[in-house]
């Protein structure tokens, strides 16, 4: 049974090995601010963020700011954001959420998890993007991919994003909190592939607890 201190130190090798395999750490969401951010993670729920980046510029052209969004057509606005999926609870979402950050937070997107999440449509994850990459707040978002690798890696055995969050928290240092989204989210993405992982071109097999395909 591998204590914390041991499962801590193999955290420690996995993000450096992490660091040599994925070095550039960027968000995928297009934005140019906290305002457009926060609304492409919202529109990245259960849609991937490609289809996002296809919709958002036309959206934003449309909806520019914060004031805009709150007072936005709910028809005009599904229109721009359809192909998201799920785009009534979106669109009823987004614009709850801009009218809330209107009337409590005079039109600017909050610092505090707090305040995030007691925004209609926030969960932690979005809140935690929005610390991560505006705020430069450390923080572990927990979107599929991380939930999924960090079970692999026997970091968590936890299927609750939230307990996850709080258990990785106790495991990795705080400065690789923000990279370990990014570099999970490559590595599911080329390697540790959800349906057909290609274990045995992973370097972190060594480190890894497995099941590893044959």
């Amino acid at each position: 049974m591998e204590t914390l201190d041991q499962k801590k130190v193999r955290a420690g090798r996995i993000t450096r090995e992490l660091e040599q395999m994925y070095p550039e750490i960027r968000c995928e969401l297009d934005h140019d601010d906290a305002y457009e951010l926060l609304v492409a993670t919202i529109l990245s729920a259960q849609c991937t963020d490609a289809r996002v980046n296809r919709v958002t510029p036309q959206l934003f052209r449309h909806f520019p700011d914060i004031a805009s969004m709150a007072n936005a057509d709910p028809e005009k606005l599904i229109a721009d954001i359809r192909s998201t999926g799920f785009f009534n609870n979106k669109s009823k979402n987004l614009i709850a959420c801009c009218k809330a950050l209107m009337e409590r937070f005079d039109g600017k997107i909050p610092g505090k998890i707090e305040d995030l999440t007691s925004l209609p449509g926030v969960g932690r994850k979005t809140a935690n993007v929005i610390l991560n990459h505006i705020y430069h707040v450390p923080a572990i978002v927990v979107d599929t991919h991380v939930a999924r690798i960090s079970r692999h890696l026997g970091l968590s055995e936890e299927t609750d994003p939230v307990k996850i969050e709080f258990e990785l928290q106790t495991i990795l240092p705080e400065d690789k909190w923000i990279a370990w989204n990014h570099q999970l989210i490559r590595h599911g993405r080329s390697i540790c592939i959800a349906r057909r992982p290609k274990c045995t071109k992973c370097r972190l097999r060594p480190l890894c607890p497995g099941p590893y395909e044959a």
